[in-house]
């Protein structure tokens, strides 16, 4: 593991100045579920010798240690800069840096109607919620997130269907507990049906009020958040590194991500004024990009 016992040099020192590359992770730098590869790795580590680096991704950090670290090798030390869960959570050079909580943005109460809200079947709108008097009379109506999961008419179905993380929460209909092979195969049933897509537009309609956003990402999966929320978040912690005694100013900010489109978990990010935005196909794509670009 190369990336793991180079020595770098400090950030105000590399290379390439004022400069810093940002990467998704599923489908960016891994295969999604997936560990990095060997020449991944080590092409990260080079490219860390001459520019900053750092990821940001949807997910917890276990999660990306699963994919980018090792047993061995955490995965603090493989970048610079960590920003799991949009940045919500963030790590520089290794530590920890203040972070945010969706719960307390959006309150209990909120929350409690977001999740527990009342849907009709996955072809028509969501529905108000049912009182008393309405309830034995709407036998169509399901009380929850999940019940509309357990309406949807979908080839296979396994376990969490709802993760809740520290800035926001993650809904697959199929259930983040599929294998790999369960996973590319909802993924392509997904591109047919529009299961994700129908389903974040009843809630963007159910819940227009709320300032959530809801992004679409990986293969099985969408994230909602509050607006403001999504990849762009990780953007303040770089700003405020011109602030540090021993800071950047970082004036050119790369980023690398696949779901660069309308809707995709990167495009907010890939969009904004202050990045260079690079859409990648695979892992490989992003590996030959880098090549051209800083080799």
């Amino acid at each position: 593991m190369a990336a793991a016992g180079a020595v770098f040099p400090p950030l105000n020192k590399r290379p390439i100045k004022n400069t810093i590359v940002l990467f998704d992770v599923d489908n960016t730098l891994t295969i999604p579920r997936q560990g990095a590869t060997p020449e991944m790795l080590q092409l990260l580590s080079e490219l860390r010798h001459k520019v900053a680096i750092g990821f940001v991704g949807g997910s917890n950090l276990p999660k990306q240690q699963e994919q980018l670290g090792s047993s061995t090798v955490d995965v603090t030390t493989l970048f610079d800069f960590c920003f799991a869960e949009n940045g919500l959570t963030a790590y520089r050079m290794g530590k920890k840096l203040k972070g945010n909580s969706f719960i307390e943005w959006i309150g209990e109460e909120k929350y409690k109607k977001l999740v527990n809200l009342y849907v009709e079947s996955h072809h028509l709108p969501l529905a108000e919620p049912l009182g008393k008097d309405t309830a034995s009379v709407n036998t169509n109506k399901s009380p929850s997130i999940l019940h509309y999961i357990a309406d949807l008419d979908i080839p296979i179905k396994r376990g969490t269907f709802l993760e809740f993380r520290s800035g926001m929460i993650n809904v697959s209909p199929i259930g983040r507990n599929a294998s790999n092979e369960e996973r590319n195969a909802y993924e392509k049933y997904d591109k047919e049906h529009n299961i994700r897509t129908d389903f974040v537009q009843k809630l963007k309609e159910r819940f227009a009020d709320y300032g959530l956003t809801y992004s679409i990402g990986g293969q099985i999966s969408f994230d909602v958040f509050p607006t403001g929320w999504d990849k762009t978040y990780c953007l303040q912690h770089i700003e405020a590194e011109k602030n540090r005694p021993d800071g950047v100013d970082y004036t050119t900010i790369h980023f690398f991500g696949d779901k660069a489109y309308p809707g995709g978990n990167d495009w907010e990010i890939y969009d904004d004024k202050r990045t260079i935005g690079h859409a990648v196909k695979d892992p490989h794509d992003t590996y030959q990009q880098l090549k051209k670009l800083f080799f």
